[in-house]
């Protein structure tokens, strides 16, 4: 099946977006902006749970419960991320980045989940990595699952109200491509501040 043309730009800023930041994320080398490219050291445990300022919210062991504002920690297993029903707090807590990318990772399962997979996967049920590595490779995974639901997407599909019923956003009121725009939203507005925060971990441990 050929790719709607309408598709195509979006499946490209996807992709970027992705490369972008797991470059930024696992190095050794990641293109600066400009086609230079520069050396980057690979996300490693400390990091990835650094907290910079007071009650972060964060991804933490499930016997120790949930952080500052929390009252939850999502998903299964030893880990989870540190969750409030709504209202949220105000203003919102600071996120380390390992919330940020369990927080897309989550996302992007789910969401291809709910547009062409089992539509049976829940917040609850999402196993959250406790380690730089298991953080990696759980984006890159659903990263890789989102790409294939878009890949199966015809014209009729992005114009397609709850064409993905994910349940943890507007999808069942959204024609399906204004969520793909929102999920490239999502990567590209965390993968940046999850830059930033690489940079301030970087300066204060020079």
């Amino acid at each position: 099946m050929s790719l709607p043309p309408r598709l195509s730009p979006l499946l490209e800023q996807f992709d970027f977006a992705c490369e972008r930041l797991l470059g930024r994320l696992a190095g050794p080398l990641v293109d600066s902006g400009n086609g230079v490219e520069i050396g980057v050291a690979a996300l490693g445990d400390d990091e990835y749970l650094w907290e910079p300022v007071p009650d972060c919210w964060s991804v933490r062991r499930r016997h120790d419960g949930p952080g500052a504002r929390a009252t939850s920690l999502t998903g299964a297993g030893d880990w989870g991320r540190d969750w409030a029903d709504s209202p949220h707090p105000f203003p919102p807590p600071f996120t380390t980045i390992a919330w940020r990318l369990s927080h897309l990772s989550e996302m992007l399962t789910l969401r291809a989940d709910h547009t062409n997979g089992t539509r049976s996967l829940t917040r609850a049920g999402y196993r959250t990595p406790g380690d730089a590595a298991g953080g990696l490779a759980a984006f890159e995974a659903g990263a890789a699952a989102w790409r294939e639901a878009l890949l199966a997407a015809d014209d009729t599909a992005l114009d397609t109200v709850g064409h993905s019923t994910y349940p943890n956003g507007s999808d069942a009121e959204d024609p399906f491509l204004d969520i793909v725009w929102w999920v490239n939203q999502e990567v590209l507005h965390h993968g940046a501040e999850i830059a930033l925060i690489r940079d301030l971990y970087r300066a204060q441990h020079s």
